[in-house]
């Protein structure tokens, strides 16, 4: 059985309610009103987390792509000045801090770089995640883990040997590995759910799933496969300006999914084969012997 990892009053693990992230990441199009619609969104829904995305621009936009210019809500510029027109800063993560609290939400983010944990430190987050594109990140990995705080992975864009050698770089914490695939939005037949079996066989921590597809119904397959934490990106409206909207989820497929995954939970049940007492009626009624 895969080990339980706990993120603040949550255990994360085989036998525990799944953990159900909901991923703004950069869907807030750097505004703060509409972080705190989605936060609204995920707490009204009973997802457990929201989750942002941190990054240093200076550090994660290629040198040959800072002066690249492209059309944004705000007019044409770089795509340097893009990414920093969209980062939250020190007083919006504070604001965030409050406002989930308020909301009774946990928030923790993706880190992309080393200085974003740095940040990120002064806010003392749950946990981490590192994104599939930083699994090869050694530096990234190792510093992340040096915080002593869970850490999430995602699997995707990498091969078996990508991510032992990501765990092993990251072995100084508590991690939990989430099955992926980094197509936006994935098709069904390249979701590949049966790998969250072959990552529990493998690997002792808890497995979840990192869906980007379009629906609903292959979390919730992901969930009744064994997916111990999900986590999909949520959008106010999937046609608003991004990369990530097309593949995200609108509030009231928020809401569906959670419910969806809560039932699941409870029709599980332990395996063990019983007569119920509702079932005592038909029995006295319809049962035949000989």
């Amino acid at each position: 059985m895969n080990k339980t990892v706990s993120i603040g009053s949550k255990q994360i693990g085989t036998g525990h309610p799944c953990y159900i992230i909901a991923e703004i990441g950069l869907n807030h199009n750097g505004e703060m009103e509409i972080a705190k619609k989605l936060i609204d969104a995920a707490a009204l829904a009973g997802c457990d987390a929201v989750k942002f995305q941190k990054r240093t621009p200076e550090l994660c936009v290629p040198p040959g792509q800072r002066d690249i210019q492209r059309e944004t809500p705000w007019g044409i510029m770089t795509y340097f000045e893009y990414r920093k027109r969209v980062e939250f800063g020190a007083d919006e993560y504070s604001e965030i801090e409050v406002y989930c609290k308020t909301k009774g939400i946990d928030w923790f983010a993706s880190v992309w770089d080393t200085e974003s944990v740095n940040f990120l430190e002064t806010f003392q987050p749950l946990c981490y995640k590192v994104p599939s594109a930083a699994l090869t990140h050694g530096d990234l990995l190792k510093h992340t883990a040096a915080t002593g705080r869970p850490l999430m992975l995602s699997s995707g864009m990498s091969t078996m040997e990508q991510i032992e050698k990501g765990i092993a770089n990251a072995s100084a914490a508590d991690i939990l590995l989430a099955h992926a695939t980094s197509t936006y939005p994935c098709k069904p037949t390249e979701l590949n759910l049966r790998m969250i079996h072959t990552l529990m066989n493998r690997f002792d921590c808890p497995i979840g799933y990192s869906g980007h597809e379009v629906g609903l119904q292959t979390t919730c397959a992901a969930v009744a496969m064994g997916a111990t934490f999900v986590e999909r990106h949520i959008t106010l409206d999937r046609a608003m300006w991004g990369s990530d909207q097309a593949a995200s989820i609108e509030p009231q497929g928020l809401i569906r999914l959670v419910r969806d995954i809560r039932t699941i939970e409870s029709a599980m049940g332990d395996g063990v084969k019983k007569v119920y007492d509702s079932e005592l009626p038909s029995m006295k009624k319809l049962r035949i012997e000989s």
